[in-house]
């Protein structure tokens, strides 16, 4: 089950994670899944931490599990309302809903010591989020499409981001690194999904309002138009200051797009093989500066995001998954 899915916040990668998670878990042959289903079910399994997760999990003690897409320090960067007075209250609901659950998946090994300094007590497994081979990969079509739905005239050189608008995304940095490579057209993807209430919301509206002449907030698309996106693009900048596993660095990664991240450490225990990171502005320009006047060189990180990709196939995923629900399935039996 997912609020994202029933209430419509739909563009987020953890709307993406629970469409994906559907989909990957209904191929299984030993299981039966029902989406927000008023039906009683075996186990409730839950990507969202909302007041429909609480109203549901009632009826599912001892078979609820929940896969954790914020932590704290997600919603330090999402939500305007956090500050001292507000941060402990937003912690302790953190804290009681996911106590909540029987099991906790965590998407990223970075998040468990976050989750224990939360005061999560209950059982977690690392389960990072699957990517849709089958969705991203290089297309020269896909690039044309892409263009013509970014409506780039020509083959000059594009950067994009790709995420929330929100502080925590590195906005103001990307749009700092566009300033010092003018040549280059730099597009950011997405929106707002809390609308008035996303954090930051007066910077990012002077920013929107007021860009350089090479920056584009180009809004949100549909995830079937992303594999197009991502190909007509020659790289993405993903600047954010806090993630977890996220999404849009591997959907680029599988249609071939070198990635530049920024330098953190929960990404070292992330990705076990070799990815590129800037620490500031000057580190994402040299960088692009290197990728976008080289095309051997682009090639070469072409390559290395194929590998780190196909890290994330889907079929480690639906074995950890399905282990997750026959065991606590069992233990549930077990104990009655």
């Amino acid at each position: 089950m997912s609020e994202t899915s029933r209430f419509g916040l739909t563009a987020q990668g953890g709307h993406t994670a629970f469409l994906d998670c559907v989909d990957l878990m209904r191929s299984h042959p030993d299981l039966e899944i029902h989406v927000n289903s008023r039906n009683p079910c075996d186990l409730l399994h839950s990507h969202s931490w909302g007041p429909f997760y609480v109203s549901k999990g009632f009826a599912y003690r001892s078979r609820r599990i929940l896969t954790v897409h914020a932590l704290p320090e997600t919603a330090e960067g999402a939500l305007p309302l956090m500050g001292p007075a507000t941060r402990p209250i937003v912690r302790a609901y953190m804290r009681a809903i996911y106590n909540f659950a029987d099991l906790v998946i965590a998407v990223a090994p970075a998040s468990v010591p976050s989750l224990r300094a939360l005061g999560v007590h209950s059982r977690i497994e690392v389960v990072p989020n699957a990517l849709r081979n089958e969705r991203f990969f290089p297309s020269s079509e896909h690039r044309r499409q892409g263009r013509a739905l970014l409506e780039i005239p020509d083959e000059r050189p594009v950067v994009i981001g790709v995420g929330q608008l929100q502080p925590r995304k590195g906005i103001s940095d990307f749009v700092e690194t566009a300033l010092r490579l003018p040549n280059t057209q730099f597009i950011w993807i997405g929106g707002r999904p809390f609308g008035l209430a996303s954090a930051g919301i007066f910077e990012l509206r002077r920013l929107k309002t007021r860009p350089p002449g090479n920056v584009r907030f180009a809004g949100p698309f549909d995830l079937s138009q992303m594999p197009s996106i991502y190909n007509a693009a020659d790289c993405l900048l993903f600047p954010s200051f806090q993630e977890n596993c996220p999404y849009a660095p591997m959907e680029a990664a599988s249609c071939g797009l070198p990635v530049i991240f920024r330098d953190l450490p929960e990404y070292k225990l992330l990705y076990s093989s070799d990815y590129i990171a800037g620490s500031n502005v000057q580190g994402f320009t040299g960088l692009l500066r290197h990728i976008l006047g080289s095309s051997s060189h682009r090639d070469l990180l072409s390559q290395a995001s194929l590998r780190l990709a196909a890290r994330f196939r889907p079929a480690r995923f639906i074995e950890s998954v399905a282990q997750i629900y026959d065991q606590l399935a069992c233990e549930t039996v077990a104990a009655r």
